[in-house]
């Protein structure tokens, strides 16, 4: 018989030493480990970005004065960063926030911002589009101009809702839903319907400051068709932010897109006015 025991039977003496840096036997050290569905005690930090965002969005909408706006966004942002990465364990990298791919996200970004740019002035040039920019929110002066569209655009909605809608909430879903068939597109279908229900306190005055709008959709009825749109259609602006997010890998490019689309989109309805 060979020596240190019987056949089969490992010497304990030739057993390699265990060590506490030794991997975990559900994962791999240094790779963030997907929650079981039904962990229900691993979905706190879930529900909580949940209530944080529905209960923001009351705030910002209806509570909030307008001074508060930006400060109240940019302690979400880091408040809905830390539940992903110190809650539920997601890294810079599943958030989008990797500084690596910052060149990337910058060239995308940059790509789609022209874009946006000459899309926006075809539609003004055109006469059957012209009309979809007589905003009665933009008939302010050139100080608020520049404030709105190089300081409370940027810090006051992009940044958080980049930050909440392409990074922390899909991250945060793709975890829970690594089970299913399409895991990543559902998450990114979830994040993205949220996002259009973002949008229902802002678009329920869509009508009333803007004369096209309530001309072809006036009263209740206009006000719900015109909110369901806005719903639909940010539903889909989501999809579309969440593609150029995983295209790119950083959350820079869906961010310079939505800044582009929201600022020029108020300048030039500032320029209309005049």
């Amino acid at each position: 018989m060979p020596a240190g025991g019987p056949i089969g039977e490992p010497d304990a003496d030739n057993l390699p030493p265990v060590s506490d840096a030794d991997p975990p036997a559900d994962g791999v050290a240094g790779v963030s480990v997907t929650h079981d569905s039904g962990d229900v005690a691993r979905h706190w930090p879930l529900v909580a970005v949940l209530g944080t965002l529905a209960v923001s969005n009351v705030m910002a909408n209806e509570v909030l004065p307008d001074w508060a706006y930006i400060p109240w966004n940019c302690a979400l942002a880091v408040a809905l960063v830390a539940l992903a990465m110190r809650g539920d364990g997601c890294g810079a990298d599943d958030l989008g926030l990797a500084t690596r791919r910052l060149p990337e996200g910058l060239r995308w970004g940059t790509v789609v911002s022209v874009g946006v740019l000459v899309v926006y002035l075809v539609a003004v040039a055109l006469p059957a589009t012209r009309a979809l920019f007589d905003d009665d929110r933009a008939d302010v002066g050139l100080s608020d101009v520049l404030w709105r569209t190089l300081v409370a655009i940027p810090f006051g909605t992009v940044l958080m809702e980049e930050i909440a809608f392409r990074g922390a909430l899909p991250a945060m879903l793709r975890r829970r839903t690594t089970s299913l068939r399409n895991g990543p597109l559902v998450a990114d279908l979830i994040s993205a319907g949220m996002f259009g229900l973002w949008h229902v306190l802002p678009s329920l005055d869509l009508t009333e400051a803007n004369p096209t709008v309530s001309g072809v959709l006036p009263g209740p009825v206009g006000t719900t068709l015109s909110v369901l749109a806005a719903v639909a259609g940010t539903a889909v602006a989501g999809m579309v932010l969440s593609w150029l997010r995983n295209r790119s890998g950083s959350l820079l490019a869906p961010a310079m897109l939505h800044c582009s689309a929201n600022s020029i989109g108020y300048t030039l309805a500032w320029l209309v006015q005049r």
